[in-house]
């Protein structure tokens, strides 16, 4: 593929004359004298006519597509061809891909299309120029996995410029197995971020950068070993072999005449068709950059104009200045010559000429002065010009050095297209063969369906015949039937009601026996049933005893806890009393009768919230609000002291020490 694929427009060879003569309408138009790039501005996209050649006896009209939707087409459709092509091949020989893999080649420069195609021209002769490593490097805001690759690309020693730092990136992400995500980011931000980079037309604005992903998912499965640093990433990239991905007239011949049918052809058409295409659209790059280059050459000579009259009048000016300079110095010599030879005239009147003459020669000279300013401004305005012009000029060579080495490239590929064509077409005159024997085939088939319906017509009315005569035998042997049907009938009664007597006596006879055996087990039965309800009333009997015994010792146990809770009780009532008798010192003690609710909480007393007496102010509280220990003067251990005084005693006994 061309490396000018995302510049221009594809157009058919037909309509080349009408192309070059409208750019070169639109190009000497935009063309003027002042060296700014916006006067060489040209229509980006203009509006071509693409054509198909007419296929076999077919007459198509031309119609009128759009070639920027031509141009994405052709390169999602490469694109498929050469990710299919790149996941074969490395399915098929199952191993890691590296550098010499020429579909991972193709495939690098077709995504390098792909990401460049719409990209905007830089603004102005001096202006910023759009890259795509300025893109790239948005991934790493919203990717964190994108800042180690990023880092590691800009610290390579062997990359210089930024199309070169794109290419090592985009090596690193197939690498990271990140690239469509990558490219997802991209795409879900690109209101945000892309807006400023490429047209509103380009191939990553539209609905179609989707696809494109998509493909790249595939890539995931392809393990690849590049080496970014040994390959020569800042140069022009080569040039794709579609041969890789068409198919050889090899695997036409070998393959059947069913399979070959339509499939076949339509694949070879419409890859006739897309080189078709392809080759007009490197016409069209050809012719595009050979408007520019003239373009640039008539701008050149421009501004070499501008140069030679700048510098014309920059040396009249100079002339002139010499001169003035000249003939001041005559007249100030002619004044002392004028004074020297004047003996007899009165030196009063001599004296009077002489400051009318200085007066004139200081204003002559402050006119002098000015000017002399004035040019010397001007003579400064036409060096900076002159600098500029020199400035653009340099880029302007640049440029064309670049064009002219694309020219060069596009020029080689579109021999290896028109190779391709001619490959293309020998394929589609062997199509054609194919077609004609084909049909030649279908002819002497259709005469023989035609035999084939006269000898099915006779067979029908044979077969007539024969049907009449079948259903003429088919009442009699119906009739026949019928009588044999009946007497079968009378037959089949009587022998039924003779097996029916016959199975209802062995029946009457099996009942029988059987009902004398199961007497006998009866009897058995019963004995034992008896045997058993002796037994029965044995161990109800047992059971009834068992369960008064255990109602007994249920009560005895519930008589043991109540007297033991009792008695808990008492001892704690009989502690309290110890310890109030020891803290009558200390607080009035509280009786448990009088208080029903925690001083505290307030809550109510209960079976599982008891009352504890504070060992110091001898109030009632529960667990909660009493659950501090101290010792008192009064004990000489530590006892149970509440919230309240717990806090007093503290600050008491901090206070002391």
């Amino acid at each position: 593929m061309a490396t000018a694929c995302s510049e221009d427009l594809p157009v058919s060879p037909t309509d080349s004359k009408s192309v070059t003569e409208s750019v070169n309408s639109s190009g000497s138009k935009s063309l003027s004298r002042s060296p700014s790039i916006s006067s060489m501005k040209e229509d980006r996209w203009p509006a071509l006519v693409v054509s198909r050649e007419p296929k076999i006896g077919v007459r198509k009209v031309i119609k009128s597509r759009d070639p920027v939707m031509i141009e994405r087409s052709n390169l999602v459709n490469i694109s498929k061809l050469i990710v299919k092509e790149l996941i074969e091949t490395s399915l098929k020989y199952g191993r890691m891909l590296d550098s010499d893999s020429m579909p991972l080649q193709h495939f690098f420069i077709v995504l390098e299309h792909v990401l460049r195609h719409g990209l905007k021209p830089k603004k102005g002769l001096l202006g910023p120029k759009k890259e795509l490593w300025d893109i790239l490097q948005f991934v790493e805001k919203y990717a964190i996995e994108a800042q180690d690759i990023t880092a590691s690309v800009r610290d390579l020693p062997t990359v210089r410029t930024h199309m070169g730092r794109a290419r090592a990136w985009l090596r690193l992400a197939l690498m990271q197995k990140k690239l469509a995500d990558y490219l997802k980011i991209l795409i879900d931000h690109k209101d945000d971020l892309l807006c400023e980079y490429f047209e509103p037309d380009a191939l990553m604005m539209s609905d179609e950068a989707i696809i494109i992903m998509g493909l790249l998912v595939g890539l995931n499965v392809i393990d690849c070993n590049l080496c970014v640093k040994e390959e020569d990433l800042d140069c022009q990239q080569g040039v794709i072999d579609f041969s890789l991905y068409l198919r050889s007239s090899n695997q036409c011949s070998e393959s059947s005449e069913d399979d070959l049918d339509h499939d076949n052809m339509t694949t070879v058409l419409d890859q006739k068709n897309y080189i078709e295409e392809l080759n007009r659209h490197l016409n069209a790059t050809v012719t595009n950059l050979q408007t520019k280059v003239e373009a640039l050459t008539t701008t050149n000579a421009l501004m070499k104009e501008d140069m030679s009259i700048a510098k014309s009048n920059i040396l009249s000016l100079y002339e002139e200045n010499v001169n003035l300079k000249k003939e001041l110095g005559l007249d100030v010599n002619a004044d002392r010559m004028d004074e020297g030879g004047g003996d007899g005239e009165p030196a009063h009147t001599k004296k009077s000429e002489t400051n009318s003459e200085v007066e004139e020669l200081k204003i002559q000279l402050e006119n002098e002065r000015k000017q002399r300013r004035e040019t010397e401004k001007e003579l400064g305005l036409q060096i900076s010009l002159k600098a500029e012009m020199e400035v653009a000029m340099k880029l302007l060579e640049k440029d064309i050095h670049e064009k002219q080495d694309t020219i060069v490239s596009l020029r080689r590929q579109l021999d290896d297209i028109k190779l391709i064509n001619l490959e293309m077409y020998k394929k589609l005159q062997e199509c054609e063969s194919s077609l004609k024997h084909k049909t030649e085939l279908i002819s002497k088939l259709e005469a023989k369906t035609f035999a084939m319906t006269d000898t099915i017509q006779k067979m029908e009315e044979k077969y007539k015949q024969c049907e009449s005569e079948r259903t003429t035998a088919e009442e009699s042997s119906r009739k026949l039937g019928q009588q044999i049907a009946e007497k079968e009938v009378q037959n089949s009664s009587v022998e039924g009601d003779l097996r029916i007597e016959r199975e209802w006596r062995t029946s009457l006879q099996e009942t029988m026996v059987k009902d004398r055996d199961k007497i006998s087990q009866l009897h058995q039965e019963l004995g034992q049933l008896k045997s058993v309800a002796s037994k029965y009333v044995s161990l109800q009997e047992e059971h009834y005893q068992l369960k008064e015994q255990y109602t007994e010792q249920e009560q005895t146990l519930e008589e043991l806890g109540n007297q033991l809770s009792i008695s808990k009780l008492q001892v704690a009532d009989l502690k309290e009393e110890a310890t109030r008798n020891v803290a009558k010192g200390e607080g009035q003690w509280a009786s448990d009768k009088e208080v029903t609710h925690c001083k505290g909480c307030s809550k109510e007393f209960n079976i599982t919230r008891r009352r504890h007496h504070c060992r110091n102010c001898g109030e009632i509280f529960c667990n909660a609000c009493s659950d501090n220990t101290m010792s008192l003067p009064s004990s000489a251990k530590p006892v149970r002291v509440c919230d309240e005084c717990h806090v007093f005693l503290v600050g008491r006994y901090s206070v002391v020490q």
